[in-house]
């Protein structure tokens, strides 16, 4: 099994996106800045080419093949190995129940997609029951606050921290539904055929 502590957020995105296909490491930064993932990574192209060599040392990934397009540089394009589809699995499984390090849940739900619909569902039903500790932890720090008589300008980081959780648990609650009720399409096989050929036809387009 891949250890998966060694992994980044970055890295994991990167072994996620070849699952998609085999990519140069200039390609998997124009598809993730296109998918506007650098709100959850940074996306510099010297990171990006580090940690495909990383991912490529630690047997994740592999070389594929080698292009070169008129005067530009040199292009490796590389493959994803059963390691690394493993790998990323197994960090999502890790990230995607718990409600503490929360740049890291972000990058996991993302990646969620890679997961199957029930595994996700049983996942997050585990996140719930922190979040629904969490948010009467907070319900009943206030109520003690105001009986003790805290002044209300102490506690409006609470205030806001206890709303946050209460919309956190609203919205995780209306995502749960969608996927038990399958009307929140889940997975590659349910990708719509006009994405995919989109994808496809810009990978051609930029080769």
């Amino acid at each position: 099994m891949p250890d998966i502590t060694r992994l980044t957020p970055l890295a994991v995105m990167l072994l996620a996106t070849l699952r998609e296909g085999d990519m140069h490491p200039y390609e998997l930064l124009r598809l993730l800045r296109e998918r506007k993932d650098d709100r959850l990574v940074p996306l510099q192209k010297g990171t990006i080419y580090h940690t495909v060599a990383r991912l490529e040392r630690d047997g994740l990934l592999a070389e594929v093949g080698v292009d070169r397009d008129g005067n530009r540089p040199e292009r490796t394009t590389y493959t994803l190995l059963e390691a690394g589809r493993l790998a990323v699995e197994e960090w999502v499984r890790a990230e995607l129940p718990q409600i503490e390090r929360s740049s890291d849940f972000r990058v996991a739900l993302s990646e969620a997609h890679n997961l199957e619909r029930d595994e996700v569902i049983a996942l997050l039903d585990q996140r719930r029951a922190l979040l629904v500790a969490s948010v009467d932890e907070h319900h009943a720090g206030l109520a003690d606050s105001a009986e003790r008589g805290t002044p209300e300008q102490f506690l409006v980081e609470l205030q806001r921290q206890s709303a946050l959780l209460d919309a956190e648990l609203a919205w995780q609650d209306a995502l749960h539904a969608r996927l038990a009720d399958r009307s929140l399409a889940w997975g590659v096989a349910e990708i719509p055929e006009h994405i995919t050929s989109k994808h496809r036809l810009a990978k051609e387009a930029h080769a």
